[in-house]
Formats: C-alpha cells, structure tokens, sequence
C-alpha cells in the first residue's frame, strides 16, 4: 500500500472535453509527479448504465484509489453490450479520474478537487459525435436525459473547486494547471508548480519619452475586461526641482490589465475568493489575507538593472472595507466585492521624475508580441496631439456631458448631524477617542449616460491627485482621486504610512486660500485628529516591525491640492525580517484615518450609527509585487460605477454611482463644521461631474 494520493476529478456533460482535458492535464503534471489516468466510460455498463456506473466506480475504483491501493475492477465491453476483462487501476502520487459522475455526491468525500468542464451545447455534441462516430448518436438522447436526471439531484457544477469553459482552443489545460495550486487540498503535493512562480524571469525595456497616460492606457487597455491604471494624476510635467514627500508619491503611474498568458483575475466576497485564469475559475474558501500570504509576499522576480521603480508585475486592484472582519471588525456584507485584483505579468510604468517609459513583462510565449505592441502605443501617445482626444472626452472645463447626474444622500443634514452627536456621546462614555463617520451619496443614470472612462477623465482633469486611479472589473469600476497613502512596504522591508486629518477648501483668491491653509495650519482640534491617527498607525506598524524602528518623520504638515489642502503626517518602520507581508498589511487595515481611535471598538460602534457597508470607500487601492513591495492608497474622492442590466421587462440597463464621504468626529466637533467638511470633499468628484451636493 503506498500513502494515499492527490485524487482530482474532471467531471462535465458528454462531449464537454474532458477526456483531453485530463489527458493533457496529466502530461503536464507528470515533469514533477508520477500520475495515474482513469476515464469512466470504460466502466459505464452501458447506454443507461450512468447511476449504475457511478456506484460502481465508487466502490471498486475510487474507494481502493484513496487508500493508496490498487483498484480492480470489471470494464465494459461496448460491442458486446456486456461486462469485459478485469482491469488494474495503481494509485500514484496524483489520481485524475475523468468522466460523466466522476464527482458525484458518492464520490466527493473521496477527492481532493472537483473540476467541472463547461462547454456549449452545440461544441457538445460535435465534439461527442466526431470522437465515437454513429454509435454514439442513436444514444444521445437517451443518455442526456440521465445526465439531466442525475444533475437535477446533483448540483456538482456549483460545488465544483474549479469550473472551465473548455472550448477546444487548446488553452484549457493551462488555465486550469494556473489555479490548482490555489487550491488548499492540493497546494503541498504542488510545491513544484509553486515553485515555477518563484523563478520567473522578467524582461524591461526602457524607453525615453513622456507619451500622454491616458491615450496609452486607452491604446492598451481600452477593450480589456480587467485593467488598472494607478495614476499619479498631479505629476509635474518636469522634475521637480527638489525631492519631497509629495514629489516621492506622484513619480511613478502604472498601467497594466490581466491578459497575455499570465494574466488572472480574483474576486473576494464573504469568505470566498474566486480567481480566474482565462477560461477558468477556481473557488477557494478561507479569508482573504491568508490567500493573499500564499500568492504574494516572496520574491518571484529580481528587480531589473537600472529599474528605479518598486513595481516588478504582480497584483493590483483594491481592496473593501468589509474586509475588517478579518482584522477585528465585525462581519458585514457588501454589495461590491471585499477585494477585487488582476495579475498583471506585464504593464507599462511611467517615471514622471526621469521622463520615461518601462516596459515589464514575464518570459512567456507572448512577450514579444506584447514588448512589440507596447512600443508602438507608447510611440503614438507620445505624438504632440495624443492627448487631444482624453482631453475632449473630459469636455473644455473637465466636466462630463450632458447628462448630470442627480445624487442622493443616505443621510439627511439632519440624520448626519444626530450622528455627529451619538458619536460624541460614545466619545464622552469613554467607548473611543475619535470616530470616522461617513455617509453615501448615490445616483442612478442610464448606463449608455453613465460612461466610466469619461467620468474618470474629468475626475484627473479636475481633481488630479498622486494616487488617483482607474479600476475595471467587468461591470465594475472605480474612479478615484485619493491624495492619501495608506501603506507602502518597501522590496528592502521599509514601512511607511501617510494619514490625512484635517482638510480645507481651496479658494480662487490667492489671499483668501492663504488664510485658509493658515486656519488649517493652526487648528488644534484638526491637530488632536491628526495626532491621535499617527499614534494609532505607530501601534499598527509595530506588530511586525523592527523594534525600536517606528518614527514619526512629518507632523501635521500641510498639502494643497487642486480642492483642499490637507494636514498629512509621515510614520516610518522597518519590518521585521521573516514577516508574512500579507499580515503586516492585514495588521494595518482598514487605515485609521478612516475609522479613528481605538480602532476595533471604534469599528463597532461605526457599524452602529452608518447602518450601511461602507464598501470599497475607505478601503485600500495600489499593487502587491513580486518583489514583495506594495503601496496602497485609502480609497477616499472615490466614485463607484456599477452597471447592471435590464430587468427584462423593458427597463433598459443602468448604472449605479456610488460616492462615500466622511469627517473625523471629536469630542469638540461643531455639527456644522463636520457637515461643512464633507460638503468640501465631495466637491471635487461632484463638480467633476457637474453635479451637486444634494439637498437631503
């Protein structure tokens, strides 16, 4: 008897691919592992025999199999239409079974992974036909109907680990052979696929020019489903005569989607992550972090010679703030997702400082077509009239047309305000320091009025910010102008956050906007805020930094941006060397510029008074590398486009815009200001759109 193996079965209708799929699934995974193949239609007993084949494959295959002993069992003579020879199945390290039933219920407590091959009703039965000829087709109503039967008592599509649309591309196999090693049950026996993702080799070029971001990103990554750009939107068209924290935070813009042959997408809700390479998508269970740990965190890549930047391909996207419930906050459900990313294994950067473009992309089969195609579009975009046409689409003053969108608040002026008063009341109990109060702003537009990437344009036309940032995930975007770092993890293990209190309004007459900055500048409540964050942060930094290594660099300085200047502060460390890097983030999340003072009980007692998911606002955008750095932004000045389709009743689609803002209460906030405040942020998003603060 030998140790009990990996079993993956491959299940699917007839004529779905699974009998290739296997096949050039075990290929593959036989340059690591010695693999054992068995298919289900040599046990079948006959054209009706689907329930009885299933029991017998249970109880003489796959019951022997996952005790790590051979199986030996009665085949079936089709000819003849009855029992054939006896027949030996040995186990191996892997087991793929694959056939009609191969995870039915009977079966699944005995297997490692359930694949589920998808394919259209037509392919089907093309496909089922060319490979057994006529003497499949007088049956194939007759055994369709089994299937129907057995599937209608059975869902196994929807207990699947991984779902596939195999379409006989070729591309399914290794769609699939990316997600395995997601899965948990499967991840030890696949430490040498894991560790292939470890040795990847990346290829840069640099090009010397300043191309127009928004015309590049278009050019790229217009007819992607899923791409990021993290925009350092207020960058200066020239270097900046000195460095400075800001300048540090506006260098470089990053563009990049999750196509080519590395390219993956995931998605986190309640719980669940679902990640999709091409035509394949894996289920895994688990919190979010903890998967987070297992893909990103170790070096994958060596940073290429002359690279100045601290992104070298890896995850990007955003995370929501519901995802607290991993970090001590309650357990709350959203409707967008609580983490959406792309693996990028290429992408254009853009060093604002030096003027140039690198291009990064993985070794793969595709790099040189990509390198080839990302040097003409970066060639074009660098044209004197290239950013001509993201200009107009933003209309002359930056204002999206016609169609203005009508917002309504989730609060009243009245409701915000008794809030104000209930989070003072639990201040002056002694339940926090300082709560993070936000509300929602909302509208509905027809989705053809509701076009994501002009909205975005005139967002950085008139709000350009160092980490603005444009997201789509399918029917998901965000639109963002965030002035605000959360976290940055240095590939050396350098640490740094940057939290926002205290915020003005800027004024178009130069005396007026001084005094404004200098109100700001000597405002002690607005210092006690920023004051009480900075001391929250160094707490959350030093769980896995160095000890001793925490320092507060910049206090309470103030910044100006093009619709409010900012009080902002600077809090260094070094982590820990060995530190999981996920759970340092994790450790700092949700940022407490946006949930105040302690952090956990001031969390419950924000789910309290909002009555509502916050979402993606106050959550986190930017990149994890494979180099192990990453820097994330508070997601605050963030619009959320949701489009949804039609009724079907003749409702025609639409889309859902969704803006969060908020203001840190204190014992000493005036109701008045604290409403004022979040007027003056939401200005920025709102007169973008030529829209308005609503009235209630």
């Amino acid at each position: 008897m030998t140790p009990a193996p990996v079993i993956i079965a491959i299940d699917g209708r007839s004529g779905a691919g699974k009998t290739t799929l296997a096949i050039e699934l075990a290929a593959q995974l036989r340059n690591h592992h010695k693999v054992s193949l068995f298919h289900l239609e040599d046990i079948y007993p006959g054209w009706n025999g689907l329930t009885a084949g299933i029991e017998r494959y249970v109880s003489t295959v796959l019951t022997p199999l996952s005790h790590g002993e051979r199986a030996t069992w009665t085949s079936w003579d089709w000819e003849r239409h009855y029992d054939g020879d006896t027949r030996v199945t040995l186990p191996a390290e892997i087991v793929i079974i694959e056939g009609v039933g191969a995870a039915a219920a009977e079966a699944r407590p005995l297997l490692s992974a359930v694949i589920w091959a998808d394919s259209p009703d037509e392919v089907r039965r093309t496909r089922a036909l060319e490979r057994d000829g006529g003497t499949y087709e007088p049956f194939w109503d007759q055994w369709a109907a089994q299937e129907d039967a057995w599937l209608a008592g059975d869902d196994v599509p929807q207990r699947a680990d991984i779902r596939v649309l195999n379409l006989a591309d070729g591309s399914a196999p290794a769609d699939v052979l990316q997600l395995l090693p997601y899965l948990p049950a499967l991840a030890p026996s696949l430490v040498p696929e894991l560790s292939a993702r470890r040795g990847l080799r990346l290829r840069a070029e640099r090009l010397e020019c300043r191309p127009d971001a928004a015309t590049l990103f278009n050019a790229l990554y217009g007819s992607s489903a899923n791409a990021v750009w993290l925009d350092s939107s207020n960058a200066p068209s020239e270097p900046p005569a000195e460095d400075s924290p800001a300048s540090e935070r506006s260098r470089f813009s990053i563009l990049a989607d999750g196509g080519g042959v590395f390219g993956q997408a995931v998605t986190h809700r309640s719980g669940e992550s679902r990640i999709t390479a091409g035509s394949a998508t894996a289920r895994v269970s688990g919190p979010f972090f903890r998967w987070l740990d297992s893909v990103w965190g170790r070096r994958a890549v060596r940073t290429p010679e002359g690279y100045p930047g601290e992104f070298t391909l890896g995850w990007l996207g955003c995370l929501g703030y519901e995802l607290k419930r991993e970090t001590g906050g309650t357990d709350i459900s959203a409707q967008t997702p609580d983490a959406a990313l792309i693996f990028a294994g290429r992408a254009a950067v853009l060093d604002h400082a030096e003027g140039t473009v690198w291009l990064l992309a993985l070794e793969s089969s595709d790099a040189d077509s990509w390198l080839a195609t990302a040097r003409a579009a970066v060639s074009a975009a660098a044209e004197p009239r290239a950013g001509e046409a993201s200009t107009q689409a933003g209309g002359s003053n930056g204002v999206v047309r016609p169609t203005e969108p009508a917002f309504r608040g989730r609060d009243t002026e009245l409701d915000y305000k008794q809030k104000i008063a209930a989070a003072q009341h639990e201040i002056g109990e002694g339940n926090s320091y300082e709560v993070c109060l936000t509300t929602t702003l909302s509208a509905r537009l027809p989705a053809a009025a509701a076009d994501p990437w002009r909205t975005y344009l005139a967002l950085r036309g008139r709000n350009p910010a160092p980490f603005a940032s444009f997201l789509k995930f399918g029917a998901l975007t965000v639109a963002s102008t965030s002035p605000e770092r959360f976290l940055k993890i240095a590939s050396d293990g350098g640490m740094r956050a940057e939290p926002i209190k205290g915020t003005r309004r800027r004024a178009a007459d130069p005396a007026r906007d001084a005094q404004l900055r200098r109100e700001l500048e000597t405002s002690l409540k607005d210092r006690a805020e920023n004051i009480m964050i900075v001391d929250l942060l160094r707490n959350d930094l030093s769980h896995f930094a160095e000890p001793g290594s925490v320092t507060v660099s910049r206090l309470c300085e103030i910044e100006s941006y093009a619709t409010v200047h900012q009080m902002v502060s600077t809090i260094d460390a070094c982590l820990l060397p060995g530190s999981p890097r996920a759970e340092a983030v994790a450790a700092c999340f949700p940022a407490g510029s946006m949930t105040g003072a302690p952090k956990i009980s001031t969390m419950a007692i924000l789910d309290r008074l909002e009555g509502a998911p916050r979402g993606i606002y106050s959550g986190a955008i930017g990149y994890f590398s494979l180099n192990g750095a990453t820097d994330l932004a508070v997601a605050i000045r963030t619009l959320v486009i949701t489009a949804e389709a039609g009724d079907g009743s003749g409702g025609g689609a639409t889309a859902e815009l969704s803006l969060g803002v908020g203001g840190a209460i204190t014992s000493d906030s005036a109701p008045d200001e604290e409403y004022d405040e979040i007027r003056v942020k939401a200005f920025g998003v709102l007169s973008a759109l030529g829209a308005q603060f609503p009235d209630r």
